[in-house]
């Protein structure tokens, strides 16, 4: 399988929407998503020893977007400036840093939703303050997250190409390496099944018996309604931020993969290239909406000093 089609049309039109739609995205995503990561990060800092409630694992959460977020001013540059002055090592550096921080979310994600699970149906069983395995669940995560991230940077091709204008390319226009129809096939399983297939089951069930058990203590049992609701709705934003945010991306991703190692036409091609930006800026927009759910929580965390019994 060769690289992309060039007798495709519009290459240089395409580009230019491209780069615009991710200079607009990234600007907002880094002017909400560095401020609200970082007040995160203090207020979980503050609690992480008095509470149970998955706070280390929306400390790493709230890691991946502040890294992620911060990573965008270069993206802007090159994509507003269509040139970068930083080397090809540092390209591939941050190419491969957006994986890392993008699957390190729905890796700790699934961590949240899969606690909250067992909080709500063991709450006995899970009551110490201290969670032991979680610092080893949170370095075990990032390590298989680095290590399964690989591939992204190495598929791209390591040289020294110029643009149209003669500049230096990265990120999106980083060419792929030529690779067989059964090694792209295989890589786009093996990518999908693991990371997001699997994490989104995950999500799916944990979010579907914390709401059982949720209603179930409900029924004849005289507790806080606004309370109930407000751990609903905490259990439902986890799972939302991955509709939102993970699904699409993941459902162009193959077509992306195929379209730039050339093994679509040129008119589904384009229409691939149009849209896969936007599921692309999605995939980043998590940056944003996790703290949502944090923000969720931080009133249980000040209440803590006076209830140390709330879950």
């Amino acid at each position: 399988m060769s690289g992309v089609n060039q007798s495709c049309v519009s290459n240089t039109e395409l580009q230019t929407y491209q780069h615009q739609v991710y200079v607009v995205v990234y600007a907002i995503i880094f002017t909400l998503g560095l401020p609200c990561n970082l007040v995160a990060l203090w207020v979980f800092r503050q609690y992480v020893k008095e509470t149970k409630k998955a706070v280390l694992f929306m400390m790493n959460l709230a890691l991946a977007d502040l890294m992620q977020v911060l990573t965008l001013p270069l993206r802007i540059y090159y994509y507003h400036y269509n040139k970068w002055p930083f080397g090809q090592p540092f390209c591939i550096f941050c190419f491969y840093l957006k994986y890392v921080n993008m699957y390190a979310s729905i890796f700790f994600l699934a961590c949240i939703s899969l606690r909250r699970c067992e909080l709500n149906m063991y709450p006995l069983k899970h009551s110490s303050s201290k969670k032991k395995g979680d610092l080893v669940v949170c370095v075990s995560g990032w390590l298989l997250v680095f290590l399964c991230c690989i591939p992204f940077p190495v598929l791209r091709t390591p040289i020294h190409l110029r643009g149209p204008a003669g500049n230096e390319v990265c990120f999106s226009e980083l060419p792929m390496q030529p690779v067989g129809i059964p090694v792209a096939c295989t890589l786009i399983i093996m990518a999908e099944l693991l990371g997001f297939i699997l994490p989104l089951v995950l999500v799916l069930v944990c979010a579907c018996l914390n709401v059982a058990s949720l209603r179930s203590r409900t029924e004849g049992v005289s507790h806080d309604r606004r309370e109930q609701r407000r751990a609903m709705k905490l259990v439902m934003s986890c799972l939302m931020v991955f509709l939102v945010c993970f699904v699409p991306y993941h459902v162009t991703f193959p077509l992306d993969f195929l379209a730039k190692v050339g093994a679509l036409g040129c008119s589904v091609r384009e229409q691939v290239l149009r849209s896969h930006p936007w599921t692309l800026c999605l995939a980043s927009i998590n940056s944003c909406l996790d703290p949502i759910m944090y923000y969720r929580t931080t009133k249980e965390f000040w209440r803590r000093g006076q209830s140390p019994h709330t879950i």
